[in-house]
């Protein structure tokens, strides 16, 4: 049986998730390069294919000019899949959407510099079809393994849609809360198997939300439970999910 030909792309974004691909060592991760052959990776290769089964796309889409690139992955490729947030929801670049003057404040005196222009930080989504995403600030690898091999085996992957709080008491964490912490894990889109507040870190919804969130409810909670301001309570989702509030469509 032919290996499926895989390719990784980059757009807006640190390449933190391909820094990521690039350390796995793991025996999941080994047996999985069994059955596919990379022939498009700039972190590391040079080569370059034209076509693939699978594409994934790391950053954002900032640019109106970094369109025509995408549609020519799209149909080059037989499956699309974003991953990482800032692929997956425009992640952290996002912030910038609610930032006027974001590039003055930032790059200053060289702000104008043409390579420097920027656009709305969407995610790849709003450019082209994507048919799946790996969610995560990095992305998790487990996830996208189990995604790959569910892909190779012709099964639909499965993108966890509740919430952090449930895999919290799956694993019996003490609730940030409990701690007089905050946390979003009630609203925070699940499979990272809660490592964050795990580790008595609380969760910064790294993974985008839950469908139809409430957003509410968050707040008063982070306000009451959690010891926030008002002010503070409602920006703090904001980080990783600044595509994805209600305030922003």
């Amino acid at each position: 049986m032919s290996k499926a030909k895989v390719a990784f792309f980059d757009f807006t974004s640190c390449e933190g998730c391909q820094i990521e691909l690039t350390n796995y060592g793991d025996a999941a991760f080994l047996e999985l390069l069994n059955h596919i052959e990379i022939v498009e990776f700039r972190e590391a290769m040079s080569e370059k294919a034209a076509q693939y089964d699978i594409a994934f796309i790391e950053g954002s889409y900032t640019r109106e000019a970094d369109r025509k690139r995408l549609e020519d992955i799209r149909k080059r490729a037989g499956v699309v899949i974003a991953y990482g947030a800032c692929a997956a929801t425009g992640g952290i670049n996002a912030l910038k959407n609610h930032q006027k003057d974001y590039s003055e404040a930032v790059y200053q005196k060289d702000s104008k510099m043409p390579h420097l222009a920027s656009e709305k930080a969407l995610p790849i989504s709003a450019a082209i079809k994507v048919d799946y995403a790996v969610y995560g600030c990095p992305m998790d690898k487990y996830e996208f393994v189990r995604i790959v091999s569910h892909l190779l085996h012709g099964k639909t992957p499965v993108i966890p849609n509740y919430p952090v709080c449930m895999e919290c008491k799956r694993n019996e964490n003490v609730c940030r809360y409990e701690s007089n912490d905050h946390c979003m894990g009630q609203v925070a889109r699940a499979g990272c198997n809660a490592k964050c507040p795990g580790d008595g870190i609380p969760c910064e919804a790294c993974r985008g939300f839950v469908d139809q969130p409430n957003e509410q409810a968050l707040k008063k909670v982070l306000m009451e439970k959690g010891h926030l301001s008002e002010e503070r309570a409602q920006n703090k989702s904001r980080m990783f999910t600044a595509n994805l509030r209600s305030d922003s469509k």
